[in-house]
């Protein structure tokens, strides 16, 4: 008994060194877990302040969805009701002048960026451009970057050319901020954003039957947000969704030019506030005397709709880019004025010379613009000889009874144009008949009898505009 005993204490304390040894192993494997462990959650709160860091980034830029705005799931309503635009919008816009210029290594004074936004905002406010009635700053496209963030998936602003976001951009200055977006035949989500902008240019890419109308379907996920998606949702739905966002959100739309022949004008009227209906402008006489051609044709009467709350967009103004004359300058300026169409500059404000400065702030032709009666004028005669190339234009202005009157040398050649045309041939009827003042030059002329002619000489693809006021009883009696 005495030997098993010993045996059995010699193997209890063998047992006792082995379970010794395997606590260690364990404890020392705990320990090493532990570590990894450690090390692992390190990580993970990395990984997770980095996402934190990535989604307050993005969480910046969230307002920056260009179709994406405060969408809120409301009872649609109809037509556009903003109580926007009462005379034709006038502001600045990138397209023309700066095209989609995003090589801000080699280009850094002229690409699309918040720098050339806030210069452009700098010279507006300083310059008398604001002042002057220029109150939206509208950047057109190519501002947005190569890939929508991860967050929604929304588009922003380039974090390169826009190191701090577009809210930046629209917070700078004092102007009213405008921006671009355009409908393609894709499905993008919304939900309730705040953007800040005062203004929606929208394009579109890929024209189908439902840009009109449009088709959209809702949605209230599992956090309470009313979302939505638009399938080739129209720009109807759109102006119904800027209303609803609280904010007056100028509404300039493609509508007239998507629809091609059969467009109704009537609809661009009810659902925007402004809308193109001819082919861009280029920093080229051609264009421009192209679109003034399509807007003295006036087919389908669309210069009729026009009025307080919607304008046709014969695009924007290239006064003091690289290829116009000053007569020509003048023209646009002058033609646009008549035809009540908005005023958006595309120019480098920056080194604007002088006299086209002068042009874009010409108060009389502003005043025109801006005529509260709301009328836009028209082509009231048209001659195409081989004597002549001649076209007149009239606007109805207030105080009742007095009109802009605009003659327009269409020759190109190099002779002086002579006019010759009475009163009653002009389109004024007051029997008292008229003093005039022209605009650009400040000259006086009359006064006139109906029957009495206007006789000046025109250079080639010049303007003349004037505004003509009738003969008051008291000014018949002294004369």
């Amino acid at each position: 008994m005495a030997k098993e005993e010993i045996l059995y204490l010699e193997r209890r304390v063998k047992c006792d060194e082995v379970m010794t040894k395997e606590e260690n192993l364990y404890l020392k494997r705990q320990d090493k877990c532990d570590e990894v462990m450690a090390k692992e959650e390190v990580l993970y709160l990395e990984r997770q302040d980095k996402c934190d860091e990535v989604m307050a980034k993005e969480e910046v830029f969230l307002f920056e969805e260009t179709i994406i705005i405060l969408c809120a799931l409301l009872p649609f309503t109809s037509g556009l009701d903003n109580g926007l635009a009462r005379t034709p919008p006038m502001g600045w816009m990138s397209w023309e002048r700066f095209r989609c210029n995003i090589d801000c290594k080699n280009d850094p004074h002229n690409c699309i960026s918040a720098k050339l936004l806030m210069q452009m905002a700098d010279r507006m406010a300083e310059d008398g451009y604001l002042e002057a009635g220029y109150e939206y700053l509208s950047v057109d496209d190519c501002w947005m970057a190569k890939e929508r963030s991860h967050f929604m998936g929304s588009l922003i602003a380039d974090p390169e050319r826009f190191p701090n976001g577009m809210k930046a951009v629209i917070d700078y200055g004092g102007l009213k901020f405008g921006i671009y977006g355009q409908f393609l035949n894709i499905t993008w989500k919304c939900r309730n954003l705040y953007w800040g902008v005062d203004m929606l240019k929208l394009d579109c890419c890929n024209p189908g039957p439902n840009f009109v109308t449009g088709m959209a379907t809702f949605d209230i996920e599992a956090t309470g947000i009313a979302t939505f998606d638009i399938e080739t949702t129209g720009f109807e739905k759109m102006g119904l969704y800027l209303n609803k966002t609280g904010r007056p959100i100028l509404y300039g739309c493609s509508l007239a030019l998507c629809m091609g022949p059969k467009v109704d004008y009537n609809l661009a009227k009810k659902y925007c506030n402004m809308w193109r209906n001819y082919e861009d402008v280029e920093d080229s006489w051609q264009y421009v005397f192209n679109i003034i051609e399509f807007y003295g044709k006036n087919d389908k009467k669309f210069l009729e709709i026009a009025g307080p709350g919607g304008w046709n967009d014969a695009d924007q103004l290239i006064v003091g880019d690289f290829s116009l004359s000053v007569g020509q300058q003048q023209t646009q300026i002058g033609l646009w004025a008549i035809m009540a169409a908005p005023l958006f500059m595309s120019v480098d404000l920056r080194n604007i010379d002088a006299t086209a400065k002068q042009l874009l702030l010409n108060k009389e032709v502003l005043a025109i613009h801006q005529d509260s009666l709301g009328i836009a004028g028209k082509r009231i005669w048209n001659i195409d000889e081989y004597a002549g190339r001649l076209e007149s234009w009239l606007r109805p202005l207030s105080p009742k009874g007095r009109y802009a009157v605009g003659i327009f040398n269409k020759n190109v050649g190099g002779l002086l144009q002579m006019v010759n045309r009475t009163m009653s041939q002009l389109g004024l009827t007051d029997e008292n008949g008229y003093t005039m003042k022209e605009v650009f030059t400040g000259i006086s002329y009359g006064p006139y009898k109906l029957s009495d002619s206007l006789v000046i000489k025109l250079p080639p693809s010049n303007l003349f505009l004037a505004v003509a006021t009738p003969v008051t009883e008291k000014e018949l009696i002294i004369s």
